[in-house]
């Protein structure tokens, strides 16, 4: 099984959006079963609140539900517990590791370097944009998903 952990800063955006879309697209390649994903966020501010709601109403529009997600903080024990740690941003990855300490394992990365891309997906918190936020994540775990199929059993 592949355990991949969707990280940025709140819980409540993009790493929920990133959960919801990839839980989507490996249920309808029909690889669920291979994989546990989640998401979490590298700050306190939003603990315990439900996902955005530009995030529910964008995945809606796709017959994606994020019922029942809560914002989580990502642990350093995480590291040990997922494969991918997967960050949305650049400030997302240096907040990863402040928390986990380090990477041996090279785990860490920022999601469109999957698809060969060194740029941030813009926080829709801030930009207001969850279009554009879910053309990237969709561009993203697209691109996670090919490099898993050549690389893995998937």
């Amino acid at each position: 099984m592949i355990k991949i952990l969707f990280i940025c800063l709140g819980n409540i955006c993009r790493s929920p959006m990133a959960e919801f879309l990839l839980k989507d697209m490996v249920k309808k390649r029909g690889i669920a079963g291979d994989f546990y994903i989640a998401s979490a966020a590298t700050s306190t501010y939003e603990i315990g609140n439900p996902v955005h709601r530009g995030t529910r109403v964008k995945l809606a529009q796709y017959g994606i539900s994020v019922a029942g997600k809560t914002a989580v903080q990502l642990t350093k024990e995480d590291y040990a517990r997922y494969d991918y740690l997967i960050g949305m941003d650049t400030a997302n990855i240096r907040d990863i590791m402040r928390i986990i300490g380090s990477d041996l394992q090279h785990k860490v990365y920022k999601l469109l370097q999957f698809a060969g891309s060194e740029r941030n997906i813009a926080d829709p918190w801030y930009t207001g944009n969850f279009d554009v936020t879910y053309d990237d994540i969709y561009e993203g775990c697209t691109a996670l998903l090919d490099y898993l199929q050549n690389k893995t059993i998937v």
